[in-house]
Formats: structure tokens, C-alpha cells, sequence
């Protein structure tokens, strides 16, 4: 039964990420979300329901638009296969209860921020202004954290520390990031907020190293860092209280 609704959980992050994907590239547009159908950006042409089939579509169309024979963007697959994961994953190691939903609804607004981040560099107001009321509503119901302040504290604490590098950098950090830590902090607290900022600066810099020494972006040159809040934060989340408890004692016991 375990593994039914893991495969389960699969197939339905399969197809909730191929939606993401509209969602993150067409809500920083001011698009809708239902009209038009699914379409080639490229030729405009209207995608068939065997092109439509995540992940598997896009290796049967061998990445090229059926039309104009367009290159497709890998990200899209890659959103798709990457929430199925998740969806999967989460549920094996959470089980059947009230943080599974905190977990489904996490995953979902980090794969709609990756994709809108990582085309425009933009996290939509419209996204984060969804699923903070819904994040928050269940941590105060189906999966509180303790005291129940937690999250509360937590908010502030994330939305107040990227405000205040936001402020001090002259506009290194974005608005956007600045509005999703608070959202993150709803549903991490102020530990695995703090976990949060700690390991996806480190991702960051790691990343952004690594791309300076080979050449594939130049000094100065503005990267999307929503991934890397996301990365951290997903981290935290799943390992934070490990990650703090071997940092307290190896540094204070």
C-alpha cells in the first residue's frame, strides 16, 4: 500500500509540475493560466495531446518542436520529473498525515518560483500571496509547529533579515526574495529560517563560484537566486533538525 501511493504521488507531481510550468512562465506575464492551450512559443502552434505527456513527450519529440522544429527548453521535463520525485519522496519519508499536505504545497510553490525565477528572474506577488495564507492556515491546523508563535516569529525573522541585506546591499537582494523568506519562515520557524539564509548563501556562493572560474557567467553579472533559497530551504526542512543538533553539539557540548 506504501509504495501505491507513493507511485501515486508520483504520477500526480508529474502532471501538477507540467502545470507549474504554465503557471511560473505565464504569471509574471499577467497571463492567464487556462487560455490559451498549451502552444509553441516559438510557432505558436497548439500542442497535441501526445505532446503533452510529462517527461516522456519531450523525449518522444526528441526536444524539438513537432512545427518549427524549435529547440524545447530542458526545464520543462526537469520540473516535471523533479516534483514527481519529491511528491514521492516526501510521502515515504513523512508518511500520511498532516505535514504531508505542508510538504505537497512547499514543493509546489518552489517549482513555480524556479520556473518564473529562472526565465524573468521574478517571483510573481500573485504566487506568493497564494500560498502564504494557505501555508500559514496549515500550520495553524493540520501541522503546527510549537509553540504554536512559531511561525509567526519565524515570518518576521525571514522577511526582516533579507529586508535589512536588501537594504544594506543597495539592491543586491531582490524584493521577491525578500517577500519569500517571509513566506518560508511560516513554514520553517526561526531555527530553519535562519538554517534556510545559512545554507542557500553557501549554495549561492558555491554556484556562483563555480560559474565565475569557468567562465559561464561574468563578475557583476546578476544570477537568479530563488533557486538557491529554494535548495536551502528544502534542506532545512528535511534535515534541519539533524544539521542543527550536530552543530550544537559539536560546537557547544
Amino acid at each position: 500500500m506504501e509504495w501505491f501511493i507513493a507511485g501515486y504521488l508520483f504520477v500526480l507531481g508529474l502532471l501538477l509540475g507540467s502545470f507549474y510550468n504554465v503557471v511560473g512562465l505565464r504569471v509574471p506575464l499577467g497571463a492567464s493560466i487556462v487560455k490559451p492551450r498549451s502552444h509553441c512559443p516559438a510557432c505558436q502552434r497548439t500542442l497535441t495531446p501526445l505532446e503533452l505527456i510529462p517527461v516522456i513527450s519531450y523525449f518522444m519529440v526528441k526536444g524539438r518542436c513537432q512545427g518549427c522544429r524549435t529547440k524545447i527548453s530542458f526545464m520543462y521535463p526537469m520540473v516535471e520529473l523533479s516534483v514527481g520525485i519529491l511528491f514521492a519522496s516526501v510521502y515515504l519519508w513523512q508518511g500520511l498525515n498532516g505535514e504531508l499536505i505542508v510538504a505537497l504545497s512547499f514543493i509546489s510553490l518552489f517549482a513555480i518560483i524556479f520556473v518564473s525565477d529562472i526565465r524573468y528572474m521574478v517571483i510573481p506577488d500573485k504566487v506568493l500571496l497564494f500560498f502564504a495564507p494557505l501555508l500559514l492556515v496549515l500550520r495553524l491546523t493540520v501541522a503546527p509547529l510549537t509553540p504554536w508563535w512559531e511561525p509567526f516569529v519565524g515570518a518576521m525573522l525571514g522577511f526582516g533579515l533579507l529586508l535589512v541585506i536588501a537594504v544594506v546591499s543597495k539592491g543586491g537582494m531582490g524584493g521577491g526574495d525578500v517577500k519569500l523568506f517571509g513566506v518560508l519562515g511560516l513554514v520553517l520557524g526561526w531555527e530553519g529560517i535562519l538554517l534556510t539564509f545559512l545554507l542557500s548563501s553557501f549554495y549561492g556562493a558555491a554556484v556562483g563560484g563555480v560559474a565565475l572560474a569557468t567562465g559561464r557567467i561574468k563578475r557583476g553579472q546578476p544570477i537568479p537566486f530563488a533557486p538557491f533559497i529554494m535548495l536551502g530551504a528544502l534542506t532545512a526542512y528535511v534535515f534541519g533538525e539533524l544539521l542543527i543538533e550536530w552543530y550544537v553539539g559539536r560546537f557547544f557540548l
